[in-house]
């Protein structure tokens, strides 16, 4: 499978932000994502249409789209049912993302419903949105394992895939939701899927739970995948699985490809000063590498 251009799709305005509890004013995400934008990302997941009730940090997500730099940049939202596709529509997005886990009791507790009847709910979001060629992109959680069942074999994530093929989806992205995963059973998943699926996009999106992140997002790259997501300053995390901590930093992401020859967009100082003011925001301590370190060009006085 050969490499296109690396492209990254920042998951701070929803992945990242829906895991703080102090809430975030709308001002500052959107300053926050503006900055992201203008260091050079082409791609972000801005927010959710998801109820208020579940992920109380993302009920502002008119006003986030509504204030956000949209110019040069494909806007993605993560949508949960019809009514948030009607939302989407609304807002004029280029693409949206839906949910399902590989994982029957993740996708019980994430959604409360069984996989099955998700993956009708997406077809169904499909069929609506696919005329107005607005892309779907399908999450497939707990991809390479499940806090609730363990690791289990490539052939569970086949099997979910192909019921999602025969609704008409084609773009699915493997989420190692809880940073379960290790580079050789991402590597073996994704020469097994690509091989089976030759038809269908994939992506990946990481987490960071067990230190091996960016391990696993280079051994996706060197398996052929272009598209990974990435959470400024190494936030996020989903609040329905025991344990799934922080996405993969998108500054140190972009770092390790410049300093691999890989072409990129992304300017990584712009997001390195983005990232800190992000931490500003915050108020805590961010898990970003670069953005404490340093780019591993820079040099100091003797």
């Amino acid at each position: 499978m050969k490499n296109e251009k690396v492209i990254i799709t920042d998951v701070t305005g929803r992945d990242g932000f829906q895991m703080e509890d102090e809430w975030i004013e709308t001002e500052d995400k959107v300053a926050i994502l503006n900055k992201i934008i203008d260091a050079g990302i082409k791609r972000i997941e801005a927010t959710s249409f998801v109820s208020p009730k579940a992920v109380p940090q993302l009920k502002d997500a008119r006003e986030v789209i509504k204030h956000i730099n949209r110019e040069q940049v494909d806007l993605v939202v993560l949508i949960p049912n019809i009514k948030g596709a009607e939302f989407a529509l609304e807002a004029g997005v280029d693409e949206v993302n839906v949910v399902v886990s590989v994982s029957e009791t993740h996708n019980q507790k994430n959604v409360r419903k069984s996989v099955n009847e998700s993956i009708d709910g997406i077809g169904e979001i499909y069929r609506l949105l696919d005329k107005l060629n607005i892309k779907v992109n399908v999450g497939l959680a707990t991809t390479f394992g499940c806090p609730f069942e363990g690791i289990y074999d490539v052939s569970r994530v086949s099997v979910v895939i192909d019921k999602l093929k025969e609704q008409g989806l084609n773009r699915f992205m493997l989420s190692d939701t809880t940073g379960v995963a290790n580079p050789t059973q991402i590597t073996s998943f994704i020469n097994d899927l690509t091989g089976k699926f030759s038809d269908s996009h994939f992506s990946l999106h990481l987490h960071n739970t067990r230190g091996m992140g960016l391990a696993n997002l280079l051994a996706g790259y060197q398996a052929g995948i272009c598209n990974f997501d990435a959470a400024l300053g190494g936030i996020g995390g989903c609040p329905f699985a025991p344990g799934a901590t922080g996405n993969v930093c998108l500054e140190d992401v972009v770092h390790m490809f410049y300093q691999m020859g890989v072409d990129i967009d992304p300017n990584v100082s712009k997001l390195i000063d983005a990232s800190k003011h992000l931490e500003k925001v915050l108020g805590y301590k961010l898990p970003g590498q670069v953005m404490n370190a340093g780019l591993s060009t820079d040099t100091v006085s003797a």
